[in-house]
């Protein structure tokens, strides 16, 4: 009896670390949902706003300190400018640091977002005279029913169509450069098989031989192949092309 006493005991002791264990997970479960749930409804309120052209020597961080005047904002994308674009401009005497063709800001309210894309839509960007970008315009839009995470599905779609390019590109190249290299070989190869029959020849003649090597008679030997082609049409199929006849264009035109 003590025995069984012990294990029970034992195993009761067991049990509550257990239950402990079980409820800590779901009270972080359910931390976790309130959060999602936070985040999806705050995801719900805000607004994102397309630039459709960023002016030059814009970065970032001086959208944002623009910007942040008339909205809290959320996030902020810009698409770096083609590398050779950037060449380009860095050969013949501009700007060089990096430029940025279009970009997407996301503010914590859509009505605030949708006011300032209105507001701010083809006027002046202003600020002080001795910014570079004071005379430039906006070109800003609010996007209705579009969020940011539609945003990164479109990026990660391109990332991952033009990793599909490179690998057939790679592919394509790899097949090309198998392709050379056994053309080298076998050109190499055929090449020495000429080499030694030159030298053959040379040693037998030397030694007075008259006797052909057998490589030339297997030369000799060697047929071009013909191939089949069709016929060409000959000049006076023209000739053969079914015409009136004279009693008929006599009974046309009236005559004898």
């Amino acid at each position: 009896m003590a025995e069984e006493e012990q294990v029970k005991r034992e195993d009761s002791t067991n049990e509550q670390p257990n239950k402990e264990l079980e409820k800590l997970k779901a009270e972080r479960k359910n931390k976790r949902k309130r959060r999602l749930l936070k985040e999806t409804a705050k995801a719900d309120k805000r607004g994102v706003c397309y630039l459709s052209r960023i002016p030059p020597r814009m970065d970032p961080v001086k959208l944002r300190q623009i910007l942040s005047q008339y909205g809290e904002l959320e996030r902020i994308y810009l698409i770096p400018e083609d590398t050779a674009a950037h060449v380009h401009r860095k050969k013949a005497g501009g700007f060089r640091g990096q430029g940025f063709t279009e970009g997407w800001v996301e503010f914590t309210n859509k009505v605030v977002a949708k006011r300032v894309a209105s507001m701010l839509n083809g006027e002046q960007i202003g600020g002080r005279k001795k910014s570079s970008f004071y005379y430039d315009l906006w070109n800003i839009k609010y996007l209705s029913k579009f969020k940011w995470d539609h945003l990164t599905e479109e990026i990660a779609y391109k990332n991952a169509t033009r990793e599909q390019k490179l690998e057939m590109e790679l592919s394509a190249a790899k097949k090309e450069r198998d392709f050379y290299l056994a053309k080298v070989d076998q050109s190499r190869a055929l090449s020495s098989i000429d080499e030694r029959l030159k030298k053959r020849r040379k040693t037998q003649q030397a030694a007075g031989l008259t006797s052909e090597v057998p490589g030339d008679e297997l030369q000799a030997a060697k047929v071009t192949r013909q191939f089949p082609q069709t016929k060409p049409v000959r000049d006076n199929a023209e000739k053969k092309r079914p015409g009136l006849s004279k009693d008929v264009l006599a009974g046309v035109f009236g005559g004898s």
